[in-house]
């Protein structure tokens, strides 16, 4: 059956888009060459933990979305929009197996006057000089003049209710002005705003300037949170008034470290382009050294608590709280959590954990006690540490309760916990 769209890729990015697009009434079809989102999806249930619900799924279901691992379904749409994860690689560089399997899929069966679209984050260029000869080469046709190819990044934010696809201004660069208007004219039936990018790099490097952004805006203040522990100085307070400046700052906050699926991406180095400028993003680079160490720094503040209260880290009851990369949310993509809960359990540490939205975890293949009693685990750890601040946390009675509270959130009442 013909389709309006293929979302191709059925994860933490290709899932809400489809779920967007069913609403506004858009014919959706969904591929992913891995059975198991579509088993998952199927009966029901979301693939991606801290995505979709259970009920968003049925009412995706019964409103005509078809979930397949069928890449003939490729054949019979008009646009296709490529989500697949391209997760950093063991030399944490962008990993684009996923992309190019599938573009190679769409490639085959690609027809005259589709419109591809390009959602994945990618280093800039991936969409000319990677997606393009790809779908050329597969297809017979050629971009810009027998299909339509735009780059449009995804700005999702996992468990935000608040900022969705709606109301989230959506970028796009197109191969050529034409690409770029039938974008356009796609994704005004989903957002409230198209903002049009001179081109796909441009479209691109948007991505990769506000995630960059975020890395380099978080180490300043994870740096600024060590020197203000060796200060004596709350820094919590120094961010609350900082805030209060009506121009010129930005708050941002610390923590034990970055996750999520934005990874932070040096142009300077593209493994596929000869033409590379090659001059790396010196401060990124630091940056991401900065946000690297604070899993290390964390541990740190661990054993020094624990060594203050006549403990070793050898042996100590060591309870974890939130072990997702962000609040409120099932999502523990790069979240450092399984870091630090690595690091102790090699120091002798006995672990347990608990997160409202993580029912089962894992170290090492190994499963990690959870606890059942919130209250009841945090009494009887002789240290606890806030990781993540899930809003279920009650942290006043938390901190009452816990032998030791490290809080490196900051979010327990002041003098109430050990803050980061």
């Amino acid at each position: 059956m013909p389709a309006d769209l293929a979302v191709i890729g059925l994860g933490h990015l290709g899932l809400p888009l489809a779920q967007a697009a069913v609403t506004a009434g858009i014919d959706t079809v969904g591929y992913d060459p891995d059975p198991r989102p579509y088993a998952e999806l199927r009966a029901g249930r979301s693939p991606v933990e801290g995505t979709l619900t259970a009920s968003e799924i049925r009412r995706m279901l019964s409103g005509g979305f078809r979930p397949t691992t069928n890449a003939a379904e490729l054949g019979r749409i008009r646009t296709a929009v490529i989500c697949s994860p391209t997760p950093l690689g063991p030399d944490r560089t962008i990993d684009l197996t996923a992309l190019g399997d599938a573009a190679r899929a769409l490639a085959a069966r690609l027809r005259p006057h589709t419109t591809v679209l390009l959602e994945s984050a990618v280093p800039p260029g991936t969409t000319e000089n990677v997606l393009r000869p790809l779908l050329e080469e597969g297809s017979g046709l050629v971009a810009g003049r027998d299909f339509h190819l735009a780059c449009s990044p995804s700005r999702l934010d996992p468990g935000n209710r608040t900022h969705v696809l709606a109301n989230t201004p959506k970028v796009i660069g197109g191969l050529t002005p034409a690409c770029t208007e039938s974008a356009a004219a796609f994704y005004g039936r989903l957002t409230d705003k198209v903002v049009r990018a001179r081109g796909p790099r441009e479209a691109e490097m948007t991505k990769v300037l506000e995630t960059n952004f975020r890395h380099v805006n978080i180490a300043l203040v994870n740096e600024m949170a060590v020197l203000c522990h060796d200060l004596g100085v709350d820094l919590w307070d120094v961010i609350r008034c900082a805030e209060t400046k009506p121009f010129g700052f930005h708050p941002f906050r610390p923590g034990p470290g970055v996750g999520g699926h934005g990874v932070p991406v040096d142009p300077g180095f593209l493994p596929y382009s000869t033409r590379t400028p090659g001059h790396p993003l010196r401060m990124v680079s630091l940056a991401q050294e900065i946000n690297d160490r604070m899993p290390s720094y964390v541990i740190q503040r661990c054993a020094t608590l624990l060594n203050e209260h006549g403990k070793s880290v050898r042996g100590a009851r060591v309870l974890l709280l939130g072990v997702t990369y962000k609040p409120d949310s099932a999502d523990q993509e790069a979240a450092p959590a399984r870091e630090i809960a690595t690091r102790l359990m090699d120091m002798g540490a006995q672990i347990g954990y608990h997160d409202p939205h993580v029912l089962d975890w894992r170290v090492r293949e190994r499963p990690v006690p959870r606890a059942d009693s919130l209250y009841e685990a945090a009494a009887a750890a002789d240290l606890t540490v806030l990781l993540q601040q899930h809003r279920t946390y009650d942290l006043q009675g938390l901190a009452v309760k816990a032998q030791l509270l490290l809080d490196t959130r900051g979010a327990t009442p002041a003098g109430a916990a050990h803050r980061l």
